[in-house]
């Protein structure tokens, strides 16, 4: 009875119609995100509120050093996704357990170093950026609250990687949702009750993380499939760990790669001053929910074409590519553009003030009305992924991607007539359309050099 409940999480990606079985995967996969994107609003919604502007800002400055500082780790959770894949498609039973308890015993030990390294030095972190002074120290301290909840942060995405990696996007949705739940009320209480300010924010969102990493990990141990979680037996199985690492680090410095663009064009907004600073915290807050919607697609793509490498099925591998693109898009122009025509109601929710309100705006104009070449992006990026080419998608994004924005903001924004916000905007849709018909063209080469090797 237990076996056949496990089982009806899981997802035969091998057979069966494609993108009815990508929406079943996406759509759970979906609202994990946007749950995971509520923490954050949760913080902006209620600072902006009851605590005023400048909090508003100290804990929108904190998210793209976050998101750089974390990404490298959450993309060796990609390669643990990829590998699990691959073992559970292969039906090799050994190899799938010892790639769990590796990935598990990782996730805490990147959680600890972040933590650890985050606390310290988030201050000098934030220095550097030339966060607003009149909030530096608001940020500082929410910031070096958020990081001591890295472990926890670690472990659910390293765990609900494994998950998807079998089908399973439904639990991490359920554990989710009461974590955000935790979140929502405990964000009312401390900053309404007690008055905590920017360091309640980052309790809550700290408290409700531990709450979904636990249960993750109880999830886990209760399986009676071949990613089943025993305690006594994490481990780093070294072959499994320089596999992970392998696909991982190199979607990870991907990561790092868009964070640190972004964190240069963060510290060129902040240049504009704190109004500036919120409304563009608002409206990335935002877009994020887009962004979650198309991201689902790349996580469905990396999961169905890892899972049939692993079990041979090459020719299904093309049709999940041309199934996610058709998904990222359609998600990215409905959501993207839908944000703009409400964007003013929407950033009211965050802000009362009619100058943030419009900062706000001039970030989705230019963002959000093209965000489906984001998601064409990924897409191609989890295809390259899912069939083992981890470090060519980095390399191109490097290029395409850092390498443009900082040369923009290095000439193009420096000068006179263009040193405006709308400026360091644009330099976003431009990257885009350059990094995805470089990964198209990455993809035909690869698909062509494994149809090779299966004819010699």
């Amino acid at each position: 009875m237990k076996e056949k409940q496990a089982g009806r999480y899981e997802m035969d990606m091998c057979s069966g119609p494609i993108l009815r079985k990508m929406l079943a995967f996406a759509v759970p996969l979906v609202c994990s995100s946007v749950l995971q994107l509520l923490f954050n609003a949760a913080d902006i919604v209620v600072v902006g509120r009851f605590a005023g502007d400048h909090s508003l800002a100290a804990v929108g400055s904190n998210t793209s050093m976050i998101n750089l500082l974390t990404n490298l780790f959450i993309g060796l959770s990609i390669g643990a996704n990829v590998l699990t894949g691959i073992c559970y498609g292969a039906k090799r039973e050994k190899d799938l357990s010892e790639t769990v308890h590796t990935s598990m015993l990782l996730s805490i030990f990147s959680g600890i170093f972040l933590a650890i390294g985050g606390f310290l030095c988030a201050h000098q972190i934030l220095v550097w950026m030339q966060a607003p002074p009149e909030v530096l120290d608001l940020a500082t301290l929410y910031l070096k609250i958020y990081f001591l909840g890295m472990p926890a942060i670690m472990v659910y995405n390293f765990g609900s990687a494994i998950l998807r990696a079998v089908g399973d996007t439904k639990r991490p949705l359920f554990y989710l949702t009461g974590a955000g739940v935790i979140n929502f009320i405990l964000n009312l209480f401390f900053v309404i009750v007690l008055r905590m300010d920017v360091a309640g924010v980052a309790a809550a969102t700290v408290i409700s993380q531990c709450v979904s990493a636990l249960l993750v990990v109880r999830c886990m141990m209760r399986e009676e499939s071949g990613i089943r979680l025993y305690l006594n037996r994490l481990h780093i199985h070294k072959d499994k760990l320089i596999r992970i690492l392998k696909i991982g680090l190199p979607a990870g410095f991907q990561g790092v790669i868009f964070a640190l663009s972004n964190v240069m064009i963060q510290s060129s907004i902040n240049i504009f001053g704190a109004t500036v600073v919120a409304g563009n915290s608002a409206a990335a807050n935002i877009e994020g929910f887009v962004y979650v919607s198309m991201n689902a697609f790349h996580q469905a793509t990396i999961s169905f074409t890892s899972q049939n490498m692993g079990g041979g099925k090459y020719e299904r591998i093309r049709r999940i590519l041309l199934s996610g693109q058709f998904c990222a898009i359609l998600a990215g122009l409905i959501l993207g553009n839908a944000c703009v025509f409400f964007g003013k109601p929407l950033l009211g929710i965050y802000s009362s003030s009619p100058e943030v309100i419009e900062a706000g705006m001039v970030r989705l104009h230019a963002i959000s009305t093209v965000y489906a070449l984001a998601g064409m992006m990924d897409v191609m990026v989890g295809s390259l992924r899912g069939i083992g080419y981890s470090i060519l998608p980095m390399i191109v994004s490097l290029i395409g991607v850092c390498g443009f924005r900082i040369l923009w903001l290095a000439t193009i924004f420096r000068m006179d007539e263009f040193h405006n916000v709308w400026t360091v905007y644009i330099s976003y849709p431009i990257s885009w359309v350059m990094t995805t018909i470089a990964h198209v063209i990455c993809f035909i080469w690869a698909w062509r050099r494994i149809q090779r090797r299966r004819n010699e």
